[in-house]
């Protein structure tokens, strides 16, 4: 296996786990208080529904969300870096740094620190369009011979 997979291996399975994290993180509150806005969830405690969501659920619903517009753009073009075998030690870089960036984004996120936030969340969008520019240049460079 390449080292250039291998790192990619592993980013995606941090970026799985910290999603995974805020799914825990949703439910370590709903549960230490007992409140749950779905009714069956409610009824399974022995509770009514909660007329809203916690306010940290909702928080973590919107960094949730916010990873779904941005970490399969990862995975995609993260593949193709791979498959295309852009530069070894650029694409690593770019692997790690978005890594460690969504995963700063997520805790500025849920603990509400701005402007930490909105950086954290250009840092990555920076690597990715470093990924989507390399893609673009060793698939023109195929095509042009």
């Amino acid at each position: 296996m390449s080292l250039t997979l291998s790192v990619y291996a592993l980013c995606v399975v941090v970026l799985f786990l910290k999603m995974l994290g805020i799914s825990c993180y949703q439910g370590f509150h709903r549960i230490s208080r007992l409140t749950f806005a779905n009714p069956e969830d409610a009824r399974f405690v022995g509770r009514a529904a909660s007329p809203q969501e916690l306010p940290e659920v909702i928080r973590a619903t919107k960094a949730w969300g916010n990873d779904l517009e941005n970490i399969p753009l990862f995975f995609v073009l993260g593949g193709l870096c791979v498959v295309l075998k852009t530069s070894v030690s650029v694409t690593i870089l770019l692997f790690c740094v978005f890594t460690l960036a969504r995963v700063a984004h997520t805790l500025a996120y849920l603990n509400q620190w701005q402007p930490w936030r909105t950086m954290f969340y250009a840092v990555a969008l920076v690597c990715l369009l470093g990924m989507a520019g390399m893609i673009v240049a060793s698939a023109s460079e195929a095509l042009l011979g």
